[in-house]
């Protein structure tokens, strides 16, 4: 993605397989672009990747179409979902996509990685769903492994790494874990306003939630909750407030 006559523009693209990008009518100069798996999920040895370049001074904003869902597996191996992204200098990216929810039987190993220049900025969040509890459904024989890793100027910035197995509903449940919540998200700010928005997201958080500085223009937050429902309804307004009202329409679907 590049920037043209003031706007951020596609450059090129190329797909294949089930993942699809659909880019939807914008109303600004940002680019926004709605990743589709028409697969409907993934499962035990499958393979989903997706690369993203947003060169200097573009703007973009990367969302899914709906909850992307983990399926139990079949066999021994685990399904793949590999994203990397790179940001050129002055480059601005939202990395939203809307949450994993994860199915007893699942497989699934996922690995984020987001590599930017020192003054390029980034609105990333990552959102799991350990079961629909609407439905009554609980992980009790489930594997996840999850690694996400920001770099800046060729620099570790964040490192989170995850990685559930076996009973998840048990390990949840332990007090020092989970305390029992069904849905987990993660977010990270990169940018020079990052510390003006510490106090309102801290407000925006309940006794589950908590977000830090890590100096002055990288704000960390951790948000657990009972199930999806209920952490979107922490999420989305915080969203709208990182994104200048400009959340992505399927996050409002």
């Amino acid at each position: 993605m590049r920037t043209r006559t003031g706007r951020s523009e596609l450059e090129g693209l190329r797909q294949s397989g089930s993942l699809k990008l659909l880019f939807p009518r914008r109303d600004n100069s940002a680019l926004q672009a709605v990743l589709v798996n028409t697969a409907g999920g993934v499962t035990g040895g499958d393979r989903c990747s997706l690369r993203a370049e947003i060169r200097k001074g573009a703007a973009a904003t990367l969302t899914t179409q709906a909850a992307e869902r983990a399926y139990r597996a079949r066999g021994t191996a685990p399904g793949r979902i590999d994203t990397r992204l790179t940001l050129a200098e002055r480059a601005h990216l939202n990395w939203l996509p809307q949450e994993t929810i994860l199915f007893d039987g699942c497989a699934i190993r996922r690995n984020l990685r987001i590599d930017m220049a020192g003054d390029a900025r980034l609105l990333m969040v990552e959102s799991l769903v350990f079961g629909r509890a609407a439905m009554g459904e609980t992980l009790t024989d489930a594997q996840f492994s999850d690694r996400i890793e920001i770099r800046r100027a060729g620099r570790i910035a964040h490192l989170d790494v995850l990685h559930f197995g076996g009973n998840v509903a048990d390990h949840l449940a332990r007090p020092h874990v989970a305390a029992g919540a069904g849905a987990m998200a993660s977010l990270v700010l990169i940018g020079p306003n990052a510390a003006a928005h510490l106090a309102p997201v801290l407000a925006a958080l309940p006794a589950t939630g908590g977000a830090s500085l890590v100096g002055e223009d990288m704000l960390l937050m951790r948000l657990l909750a009972p199930d999806g429902f209920l952490l979107r309804r922490t999420l989305v307004p915080i969203l709208n407030r990182l994104t200048h009202n400009a959340l992505p329409r399927p996050w409002m679907i």
